[in-house]
């Protein structure tokens, strides 16, 4: 059964993908959310779980689609129960853009096992299997980076960082850039960061600082699998604060505190080209679509390029309630 539910949900991010992959560059963020939404909420469906959405576009007010709580996949009689977590694209304005980063993700788990975070940004620090257990979220920037450094045998001039390039951390890049390494700055599209900080192939070592909590979840899902590390701090708002009394922004949130459970299971499809994943691309008749998928349970992970042939390549549409074809 969970076999089955990871290949099905490689056929939602990789709908969502394509989906949202006909905005590229068009300049239109909203546009590009809608088509993924579209897509992995009609795709969603099909998917043999009783699921409940506990992170998504946000509170059903405010979200029409994939909202908070919302019930997806085909609820049979012998489905397992399964939180749900879906961003169906991180990096809406890479995509709008033409940027690179962006892709499509969910995430599944046992009921109960995916958190739900009180405030929307949280401090981040995330590391391969290398360094899980030996870093700490609470030391100083050096001592991190040295640790880091002693531990994968480089100079700590040869370590790569990865932090979002916002306003609010430029105490952390001066810190960074004190201790001598190198600093690879991305405009959005933090999950891909995270986990490609678990994958050698990428290049990139360590993800620092602040970031959404819901992409703090579905990155801690990925890293289930990899054998990588992920900690938070929550990181309120002054209005959060005022909303939320005795918030504890000193506990510290490991991964399996994020996305635990026996097992979790995590599909992500590439939009744009990444350190993470290649994006969709055509060539004449066919879509190609690069993801990633895992298995916590076995540690099990798929890397699947798929060649959709656009002449019968159909993809079930929430707003068209019928499978269409993709249209390039």
């Amino acid at each position: 059964m969970e076999k089955e539910i990871t290949l099905q949900l490689i056929r939602v991010t990789e709908a969502a993908a394509l989906n949202a992959s006909k905005y590229l560059g068009l300049g239109n963020k909203e546009l590009v959310d809608q088509a993924a939404v579209d897509a992995m909420r009609g795709m969603l469906e099909l998917v043999d779980v009783k699921g409940k959405v506990v992170i998504g576009e946000g509170e059903k007010d405010k979200a029409p689609m994939l909202y908070i709580g919302e019930e997806v996949g085909n609820w049979s009689e012998n489905s397992p129960e399964m939180d749900i977590a879906v961003d169906p694209i991180d990096g809406t304005r890479l995509v709008a853009n033409g940027l690179p980063n962006a892709i499509a993700v969910m995430a599944a788990a046992e009921k109960g096992k995916l958190a739900s975070l009180p405030t929307f940004y949280c401090e981040k620090l995330a590391c391969g299997p290398e360094l899980k257990g030996k870093l700490d979220i609470n030391a100083s920037v050096r001592e991190n980076l040295k640790i880091a450094a002693a531990v994968l045998g480089l100079d700590v001039n040869e370590l790569t960082v990865v932090i979002l390039n916002r306003p609010r951390h430029e105490r952390l890049i001066d810190e960074i850039r004190q201790v001598g390494a190198r600093i690879k700055l991305i405009s959005d599209g933090d999950i891909a960061a995270a986990i490609a900080s678990a994958m050698p192939e990428s290049g990139v070592n360590l993800y620092m600082g602040i970031g959404g909590s819901p992409e703090a979840v579905l990155a801690a899902a990925a890293l289930r699998s990899l054998g990588g590390e992920i900690q938070i701090k929550l990181h309120p708002t002054d209005e959060e604060k005022e909303k939320f009394e005795n918030l504890d922004v000193e506990k510290v949130y490991f991964t399996e505190d994020l996305a635990g459970g026996e097992n979790v299971i995590f599909s992500a499809t590439g939009v744009t080209d990444g350190d993470l994943l290649k994006g969709v691309r055509y060539s004449r008749n066919y879509a190609i679509t690069y993801t990633i998928a895992m298995r916590s349970k076995s540690h099990t992970i798929r890397k699947v390029e798929a060649f959709h042939d656009l002449n019968y390549k159909t993809i079930a549409l929430k707003s068209a309630g019928i499978n269409v074809k993709i249209e390039r």
